[in-house]
């Protein structure tokens, strides 16, 4: 077999055996069951005194998400302070300036809300200062927002009736403490040894094969890059990304890297399960979002590999498939499998051009994100699929001339209002920012030309540009076609936009979904209960998830990645 295939094997392998104790332990730490690391209480405590805060008083959903989003809107006024700043405080041995007011809003936002989209070049854009205190701190919290209000949801779905739904505060602190550093310490230690940067030394000069001579940036790489991929954030510390040979040197770093991107996601659905005592049922949702996952990376691992017909037509040889874009040290089935690993969750990160790649790659790689639920970020990923079970739920007990109900509480009108606003509100955003862009490209080019332009590609590429940063931004991805020129004031104002409307309002409606559905009295499951872990319902769900979500996208792909592919 292909070495590059069994490398892609064995990732997906490594992804699904370790996610399984990971969720379990997951699982132990929101529930307040005795870890390995109950070592750490003394410093959670301190934390706790120091801020004010009693972790274990209880919370009703409502209370629960004004602290979630007081939490969020001080960290946005702490950012968006210091990326102006940033080029008169300390640590910034390369004299980089100070953001523009718009650039710092996108920059700001994109962090703030787990997406990580640049407008910027990582290494000229910010300096070692706001690299820590706003990117990597923001990398933490808000990875840990998004775990947290699952934790949340997780509480109120295993109480048969409550009205509270645990301690914003205390799930913050626990995702961190017992998580997110601990796996981070692992994953960067792994990248220290392989040779990527740890230091506060400016640019290093170096003597390129040529003889030339070549100023390359450093700083504390290694740090921030584990935390990048394990809180589903993808921000490149470098401007290429993991493509860059000191954020990812080797091979071993590459697979390590894109395990840590889909780990947490993952053992999160299982956590589900453990949590509620309801494991079949979160078999069932891993199930169906692994055979999504690897349908999309046979997709693409096949078109990166096999490459552009149109060369092979002209008798010309396509060494490694694929390769504009990509890493030879890597290869195609490597980027076709990150590629499909950093859009089924928010990350966002890459390790090849994606906009350079083929163009059913490009194409799954925005449904990915268009549909949003494949294991998505860290937390939010499953919260999203709970939008489309209650819809599943309502659908099929309706099919079937059943209460709709779901572990043990009806799903009423209410519910469904909420549900279908978070689920339609998806592509109504990167829609209208889609054709909004559109219009002014062709019918105001003076407005465009202002900025300096747009795009580098015309045609069907351009329109899949244009479409893949709007799906990007309301995902909460951060990757992008690079084609763009996107570091103009429509650009960061809309897309900042489109970031805040896509990780706030789900995650109020989907605890707000959870906290109404623990309030209402319990029914204990009958013969007539509508099973929610079988086969069957998981199957429903993924029709509903595709109708409701994929298809609302056909008619702009028609136009822009499968207009491409047929062109070749």
């Amino acid at each position: 077999m292909n070495t590059e295939i069994l490398g892609v094997i064995l990732q997906i392998v490594l992804m699904v055996g370790l996610s399984y104790p990971l969720g379990k332990y997951i699982a132990r730490v929101y529930k307040g069951e005795k870890t390995c690391l109950d070592f750490l209480k003394p410093v959670e405590r301190w934390m706790y005194r120091l801020s004010g805060i009693n972790p274990y008083e209880e919370m009703d959903w409502k209370t629960f998400l004004r602290a979630l989003l007081v939490v969020n809107l001080f960290w946005f006024v702490w950012g968006m302070f210091l990326l102006v700043m940033q080029g008169v405080l300390p640590l910034n041995p390369d004299n980089n300036p100070g953001q523009t007011v718009h650039q710092a809003f996108n920059t700001c936002i994109s962090f703030m809300v787990n997406c990580n989209l640049q407008h910027y070049s990582g290494e000229s854009g910010l300096t070692y200062f706001t690299q820590l205190f706003v990117i990597m701190l923001f990398q933490f919290i808000t990875a840990a927002t998004g775990m947290a209000a699952m934790a949340g949801v997780m509480k109120a779905l295993a109480a048969k009736t409550t009205k509270t739904i645990g301690n914003f505060y205390r799930y913050l602190v626990l995702s961190v403490t017992r998580i997110l550093l601990p796996l981070s310490l692992i994953v960067g230690f792994i990248l220290i040894l392989q040779g990527t940067p740890m230091g506060f030394d400016g640019k290093m000069k170096v003597t390129t094969l040529e003889g030339a001579e070549q100023m390359v940036s450093q700083g504390p790489t290694a740090a921030i890059v584990a935390i990048k991929q394990l809180g589903t954030n993808g921000g490149g510390y470098f401007g290429v990304n993991s493509s860059h040979p000191l954020e990812n040197p080797t091979y071993l770093t590459n697979m390590v890297e894109c395990l840590s991107i889909l780990i947490i996601p993952m053992a999160m659905v299982f956590a589900f399960g453990f949590y509620l005592r309801r494991r079949k049922l979160g078999y069932s949702i891993y199930g169906v979002m692994l055979f999504a996952y690897l349908t999309c990376t046979a997709v693409n691992v096949y078109q990166e590999m096999n490459g552009n017909p149109r060369i092979d037509e002209m008798g010309i040889a396509q060494a490694g498939g694929s390769m504009e874009g990509k890493e030879v040290r890597l290869g195609s089935a490597a980027t076709g499998l990150w590629s499909v690993a950093t859009t089924v969750t928010s990350n966002g990160s890459v390790n090849g051009m994606h906009d350079s790649m083929m163009p059913l790659s490009g194409m799954i790689e925005m449904l990915n994100m268009q549909i949003n639920t494949w294991f998505g970020g860290v937390g939010v990923g499953w919260m999203n699929y709970f939008t489309f079970i209650i819809i599943a739920v309502f659908i099929s007990g309706l099919m079937v001339g059943r209460t709709p109900e779901f572990l043990g509480h009806k799903v009423e009108a209410r519910e469904m209002k909420i549900a279908s606003i978070v689920a339609l509100l998806h592509p109504i955003i990167i829609l209208v920012g889609t054709a909004l862009a559109a219009y002014l490209f062709v019918h105001v080019p003076q407005f465009v030309a202002n900025e300096g332009g747009w795009l580098n590609n015309p045609g069907y590429h351009g329109l899949s540009e244009m479409l893949y940063e709007y799906t990007s931004s309301a995902a909460n991805n951060g990757s992008g076609f690079e084609g763009l020129g996107d570091n103009t004031w429509f650009w960061n104002y809309s897309c900042g936009i489109v970031l805040m409307l896509g990780r706030f309002v789900p995650i109020v409606g989907q605890v707000a979904i959870a906290g109404i559905l623990a309030q209402k009295k319990y029914i204990p499951e009958s013969a007539g209960t509508l099973k929610t872990d079988t086969a069957t319902f998981g199957v429903m769900t993924f029709l509903v998830i595709c109708i409701i979500a994929a298809l609302a996208f056909f008619p702009v792909h028609a136009l822009s990645t499968i207009a491409e592919h047929l062109s070749l």
